[in-house]
């Protein structure tokens, strides 16, 4: 039964108030994990026993404290998604210097920031499972992506190389990828509501689906790069 595939488990998520990281938070309570939950608006999404934490994930110390309060509440932690991220669409020259910081800041070293926390506690509970939440941005290059494409594939080549490192630590490090998600993202920076490409796209629970598909594989095997697209979209780019 779906509700009893991760219990006893402790998962944290980052961007979890919204979005692709609020459905990964109740997918992930809903098989039974309990969770802890980071995010700039500390909600805890009305998921009971939750622990909700203020986090900016540009901040190594809000990060590490936010960790640390799931695994004071729960006790070791088994699932991290680094999910947090933002995005700037639009030509290279033309994209602000502020935007081009944040999303290095939040979607790359934010989810280092977020490994750098949570490993130990992964390693002390014997092995678990990193996922950063990357996008098909993260393997392909898109016009007026450049500084997105940029942060995604530091993310990807980054839980690439920690499997090396993590593997033999019982540790599995995956990269989710997926293509067009309907939500608020990059809204205002890249996007709009009345864009007809978003009524094709997958929803934040098509996202959640897979990772907690990903979470619960037999510990013999791990995933390394999952992508996966909307039949809306086409697979070239």
């Amino acid at each position: 039964m779906t509700e009893a595939l991760l219990q006893g488990k402790v998962a944290f998520v980052t961007g979890a108030s919204r979005g692709v990281g609020a459905a990964v938070a109740r997918a992930l309570a809903a098989a039974g994990a309990q969770v802890g939950l980071a995010s700039r608006t500390k909600d805890d999404l009305g998921i009971d026993g939750a622990v909700a934490c203020a986090c900016d994930v540009r901040e190594m110390a809000q990060v590490q404290a936010a960790v640390d309060a799931t695994v004071d509440a729960f006790g070791r932690l088994d699932i991290v998604v680094a999910n947090a991220g933002i995005g700037s669409y639009g030509d290279f020259l033309d994209i602000p210097l502020e935007e081009v910081d944040a999303m290095i800041d939040v979607n790359l070293k934010g989810t280092l920031y977020t490994a750098r926390a949570s490993l130990p506690h992964l390693v002390a509970a014997g092995g678990g499972d990193l996922l950063s939440l990357a996008s098909v941005a993260g393997l392909r290059g898109f016009p007026g992506e450049t500084v997105y494409n940029a942060s995604k594939f530091g993310m990807v080549g980054f839980t690439r190389s920690l499997d090396h490192e993590m593997r033999a630590k019982g540790v599995r490090c995956t990269s989710i990828c997926p293509g067009g998600i309907k939500t608020e993202f990059a809204m205002g920076t890249g996007r709009t509501p009345d864009m007809p490409e978003l009524e094709g796209m997958m929803t934040p629970e098509d996202v959640a689906e897979v990772v907690l598909f990903t979470v619960t594989r037999p510990r013999s095997l791990r995933f390394l790069t999952t992508s996966f697209r909307p039949m809306s979209e086409a697979s070239a780019g």
